[in-house]
């Protein structure tokens, strides 16, 4: 699959926002930390993603019932769903100058049910001319997700036959389908009835 970006400014990619909020000082502090064993580029990207997928639980699978958004309050609250622990891991690349893009699967329960947006990052080394999504959701039973540029190694595989999608477009801002739901539901149960199905 060809990866498209949605802006063609690279630069946009490293830009901070309300959501992906790179400037915030508890950003910078994670960011530091993890940059001072690191040494170079991929290492730190390989630390940043291991520390969100690891260190951060999904907040289905810890039965947390908050809901959060903003890359710092991911990182503060220690939760989130897979797109408010893209938004952390996004806001740690671009803190240290690594291009990262927010880009999404559409997912569905095993026999095809309940269909749901997945959110994902793309990461551009410095220098490098391509992209390659990673998934921080955080592993499981049955899921093995892994920092890997050269072969996806993704929590999941898009199933056509279950009308499940890889949607190519790399946003350098979060989708906003996605975030209307994450900033309207009061917590996680309230979440889901209004998350969105596809984009």
């Amino acid at each position: 699959m060809e990866l498209i970006q949605r802006n063609p400014q690279l630069a946009a990619y490293l830009a901070a926002d309300d959501v992906v909020d790179h400037q915030h000082p508890l950003v910078r502090e994670t960011a530091a930390r993890l940059a001072s064993g690191a040494t170079d580029a991929y290492s730190y990207a390989k630390a940043a993603y291991e520390f969100v997928r690891d260190e951060i639980p999904h907040s289905q699978d810890a039965g947390d019932l908050q809901v959060t958004w903003r890359a710092s309050d991911v990182l503060a609250e220690r939760t989130g769903i897979c797109c408010a622990k893209s938004h952390a891991l996004a806001a740690l690349l671009r803190a240290e100058s690594i291009p990262a893009a927010l880009c999404y699967q559409r997912l569905a329960d095993d026999d095809g049910s309940n269909p749901f947006v997945h959110g994902l990052v793309a990461v551009r080394l410095p220098g490098g001319d391509a992209w390659a999504r990673i998934d921080a959701r955080g592993n499981k039973p049955g899921v093995d997700a892994q920092f890997s540029l050269d072969e996806e190694r993704l929590a999941w595989k898009a199933r056509p036959e279950f009308s499940e999608v890889d949607y190519p477009v790399l946003y350098d801002v979060p989708h906003p389908a996605v975030m209307k739901a994450l900033k309207a539901a009061p917590d996680r149960p309230s979440l889901w009835p209004i998350y969105p199905t596809e984009l």
